[in-house]
């Protein structure tokens, strides 16, 4: 959402910096709930991960386009990466809610 701001390239790249700092520890823990999952949930959880991986990889792109300053070709790649994590974000809520990871039944 930076990008579309006057004069917030600076803060554009450093959030970049910092969401990619995080994605290890976010990573490992979607690893670790992927392992538990029946067959049909782990096959939504891969692509759901195939979509963080190219996520990462397009944030990571522009990234490095910012820190060179080409900040135009940085926003292109930021807005690969938003597409990305929308299909993820997307896939996530459907293992989530419509096939019912995580769900604690009522008793």
């Amino acid at each position: 959402m930076l990008d579309v701001l006057p004069a917030t390239q600076r803060a554009a790249t450093s959030l970049t910096a910092v969401g990619l700092a995080g994605v290890a520890p976010a990573a490992l823990a979607g690893w670790a709930d992927w392992a538990d999952l029946p067959p049909e949930q782990a096959r939504v959880g891969l692509v759901h991960a195939i979509s963080n991986v190219a996520a990462v990889a397009c944030y990571a792109a522009a990234l490095t386009a910012r820190l060179r300053g080409r900040s135009k070709r940085g926003t292109l790649w930021s807005l690969g990466g938003l597409t990305a994590v929308a299909v993820s974000g997307a896939l996530g809520g459907h293992v989530s809610y419509r096939q019912s990871v995580g769900a604690c039944p009522a008793t």
